[in-house]
């Protein structure tokens, strides 16, 4: 069982390349920054904590109890997953921008927290993201007691609070703090680690079996 810190570090990873993907709660922060300043990213990122709060409270309510009892099949499903996303992620990485994205008024004008919590529930991203990899990192974490799956949601949380913080921060000063060019990097690195740590993830299970 991975330690504390290797967990920690081993979520923030993981769901930064999650934060980073494009989509709805990433451009309801860039439209809304340019009006309300840089603070739009922690309010936005704690309308989409608390969406992924009711998730992980479903599976320590119950759910985990089924699903441990198919922990082969939830670590297969979850390495899996997580090689598909990274090579989704790769490949989409080369159209990724930080600029000229547009998105509802209705999204826009209304509090950031409430446009954090709709774009991220109303994103089948997200749902299949916490359906596949993030049920089963928080399994996963179960299985080492309900600390270690706290430990897990702090280093995801970590990951959304920096970076749309980061982003916001740079709207907010009129500018992006990252080029597209490095943007599209940093997703290329992001989708290569997935793919790796998928494989990793389902040859442990293997060679553990």
């Amino acid at each position: 069982m991975l330690d504390t810190l290797q967990f920690f570090l081993l979520a923030f990873i993981v769901g930064l390349t999650g934060a980073l993907a494009p989509g709805p709660t990433l451009v309801a922060t860039i439209n809304a920054s340019m009006a309300s300043g840089w603070t739009v990213g922690p309010r936005i990122t704690f309308g989409h904590m608390l969406s992924e709060l009711i998730i992980v409270i479903l599976i320590v309510a119950g759910l985990a109890t089924v699903a441990l009892r198919y922990t082969t099949a939830v670590a297969v499903i979850g390495g899996v997953a997580l090689i598909l996303f990274g090579i989704l992620t790769l490949t989409g990485s080369r159209q990724v921008s930080l600029a000229g994205s547009k998105s509802p008024e209705s999204v826009v004008t209304t509090s950031p927290f409430f446009a954090g919590f709709v774009t991220s529930v109303a994103n089948p991203y997200f749902w299949i993201w916490w359906l596949t990899v993030g049920g089963a990192m928080v399994i996963a974490g179960l299985a080492g007691g309900i600390f270690l799956a706290c430990v897990f949601m702090a280093g995801h949380w970590c990951a959304d609070l920096g970076w749309y913080t980061v982003v916001s921060t740079g709207i907010a000063k009129g500018k992006t703090i990252l080029s597209d060019l490095a943007y599209q990097r940093i997703m290329m690195a992001c989708g290569l680690f997935l793919v790796v740590f998928g494989a990793y993830y389902i040859v442990r299970l293997i060679i553990s079996a």
